[in-house]
């Protein structure tokens, strides 16, 4: 995996004008939520500042009286708890409401644009998520969006903070001229603090987010091919690798902690200062009589109130370069195209085998041409064999059967209508395919075969009878109930073809496409499936990607294919008396036998795999 270049720390002002772009977005789509978390943060900001008036009232009216009397009074007291109480309730009732709101908010809109990615992953064809890691879809649908949508939770926090400036501001005016131009010192200087916090910290964010995403690739990498790893003796040059980027992400993460380490002691110390300086300047106002001890208190206690407040805005402005390397790598998705549109036409409702015809078809993968105009078609109930070398694009042509991908030109028809105008789902509802790699769930023999589709039991055993299975499973420790681990890693290659052979049969296809299905079964397996297949009552036409010549035999018609072009047609006696090229091809398998004195290929899921 290529390395993300880091960001420029020169693009500060555009990111900032960026991430306010999509919060302004993020509002738009949960309007009444941000209302809620604004109004909540409101009422939170406005008692607060009441909160040092009310203190400021209660000094001047109860305290002090207090110690001047010798003794308190049973009501003042009374009235003056009840008063800080009654301010206590409402600035939690808004405390609650924002943060409520605000989390609603946040996880309303990750929830929102997870489902829209997914979706995006389910629309888009295979060719598109081929170019695409596995870790990095799985970053984009997780940590980016989280990333995305980070700012979200302090934002309302954030919109109180400021009509808490604003009426602590009218506060310190309304209580007195000199004190108020302390707070005129502070509060520009905590908000320059915070620019100047921002700036150093976007590029760093930035860095770190793009980094998140490396280290999610080379992880899911490593980890997807831990058989290659292991058996190609690559565990210390993995681990290398992933160390690397791991520590690419550790020196970026501690750089940005360096950073909070600088400015966030000076964000606590800016309010305490100006404590100090209310307490100094505040000690000879009251001396001379111009204010009272109450407003003193009142001014100071404003500032301690607005220490952790003012450092909301920080937090927002500190998580948008995040928030926009996030949102540029879920847009990447959002925005792709190639997705596989659908039409309206549903498909008839039989149980009869379809009738598939492949018409002047041509594929490309980028810029490389695959197919080449080849057409060819299986009648209904017929068993069509396509043959080939390898690279010759028969897996491709078999995945186009089952429309994982739309031709760039020609037509694929089942029935006689275009696969691309017929409803989301039919194809599925009517065909089914088997790769040579099956992946299973970590999941029961029965929860792979069923895929939580109300199937019968006698319906799945049929099924895993006609594909051979039936009685390894047996004899596994709980039948049908075994549990086969991730990806099927406690079965044989050839148990794993023949469980994913039988999940498809149980769906009873009216197309059945085997792409080298059999291949890790030993021939007297592999023949058996097919006589099976031929033999039981499925409503099934059958495309077979073939190569051994026991297989091909039991087609129909073979449809031989070189280069991407259908060279012939035929039966496979035809084709091995008119075509030499089919003839070296499918008798090769039959020489290396006669090579090695007669020894039997090896069952591969004679042992399981490790």
């Amino acid at each position: 995996m290529t390395s993300t270049p880091p960001a420029s720390p020169l693009a500060g002002d555009r990111v900032v004008r960026r991430g306010m772009a999509i919060l302004g977005r993020s509002i738009r789509e949960e309007p009444r939520l941000f209302a809620v978390a604004t109004l909540g943060a409101a009422v939170f900001a406005a008692t607060t500042v009441a909160s040092a008036v009310v203190l400021g009232v209660v000094t001047d009216r109860a305290i002090i009286p207090s110690f001047d009397r010798g003794e308190a009074q049973d009501g003042v007291l009374v009235g003056a708890v009840a008063l800080l109480m009654a301010v206590a309730v409402v600035k939690s009732v808004g405390l609650v409401v924002r943060r409520v709101g605000a989390s609603l908010m946040q996880t309303s809109l990750q929830a929102t644009y997870r489902r829209r990615v997914t979706r995006q992953y389910l629309r888009l064809p295979l060719s598109w998520h081929h170019q695409h890691s596995t870790g990095e879809l799985l970053s984009n649908a997780h940590s980016d969006i989280e990333a995305v949508f980070y700012p979200i939770a302090p934002l309302p926090f954030s919109l109180g903070v400021i009509v808490m400036l604003v009426i602590a501001a009218v506060v310190l005016v309304v209580t007195d001229p000199v004190l108020a131009c302390v707070g005129f010192v502070i509060f520009p200087a905590l908000a320059a603090l915070n620019v100047a916090f921002t700036r150093r910290m976007q590029p760093k964010a930035m860095r770190a987010q793009q980094l998140r995403g490396e280290v999610s690739g080379v992880a899911h990498e490593s980890i997807d091919g831990a058989l290659v790893v292991k058996t190609l003796g690559r565990e210390q040059a993995e681990t290398e690798r992933f160390q690397e980027v791991s520590e690419r992400l550790r020196d970026e993460m501690v750089a940005v902690t360096r950073v909070r380490a600088l400015f966030d002691p000076l964000m606590d110390a800016l309010p305490n200062v100006g404590v100090l300086l209310v307490l100094f300047v505040g000690a000879y106002r009251v001396r001379s009589g111009a204010v009272d001890a109450g407003d003193v208190v009142r001014v100071s206690y404003l500032f301690t109130l607005l220490a952790i407040p003012i450092r909301g805005i920080g937090w927002v402005l500190a998580d948008l370069p995040r928030s926009v390397v996030g949102w540029d790598r879920v847009s990447r998705v959002l925005d792709a195209e190639g997705a596989l549109p659908y039409g309206d036409v549903e498909s008839a409702p039989t149980e009869l085998p379809a009738h598939v015809e492949v018409d002047a078809v041509s594929f490309a993968y980028d810029d490389t041409d695959v197919l080449h105009d080849i057409t060819f078609h299986a009648s209904e109930g017929r068993t069509i064999a396509v043959v080939g070398p390898t690279g010759s694009g028969k897996s491709t042509a078999a995945s186009l059967l089952v429309r994982l991908a739309d031709p760039g030109s020609g037509q694929v028809r089942l029935d006689g209508d275009d696969l691309r105008t017929l409803r989301r789902g039919d194809v599925a509802a009517n065909a089914a395919v088997v790769f040579q790699e099956s992946f299973l769930f970590d999941d029961t023999v029965r929860g792979n075969l069923t895929l939580g589709s109300d199937v019968s039991d006698a319906d799945v055993e049929a099924a895993a009878r006609l594909a051979q299975a039936h009685d390894f499973i047996q004899a596994l420790p709980d039948g049908y109930d075994t549990v086969v681990g991730e990806r099927g890693t406690t079965l044989s290659g050839g148990q794993r073809q023949r469980i994913a052979l039988a999940r498809a049969l149980v769906r009873r296809p009216r197309l059945l496409v085997l792409d080298d299905a059999t291949s890790s079964v030993d021939p007297s397996v592999e023949s058996a499936i097919l006589h099976g297949l031929r033999d039981a009552e499925l409503p099934s036409t059958v495309v077979v990607v073939a190569y051994r010549q026991a297989t091909i035999a039991l087609a129909d018609e073979v449809v031989f294919v070189m280069s991407g072009r259908v060279v012939d047609r035929g039966t496979h006696a035809e084709l091995l008396e008119r075509q030499p090229a089919y003839a070296r091809l499918v008798t090769a398998y039959d020489d290396i036998a006669v090579v090695i004195e007669g020894q039997e290929p090896a069952e591969s899921d004679r042992e399981p795999a490790a």
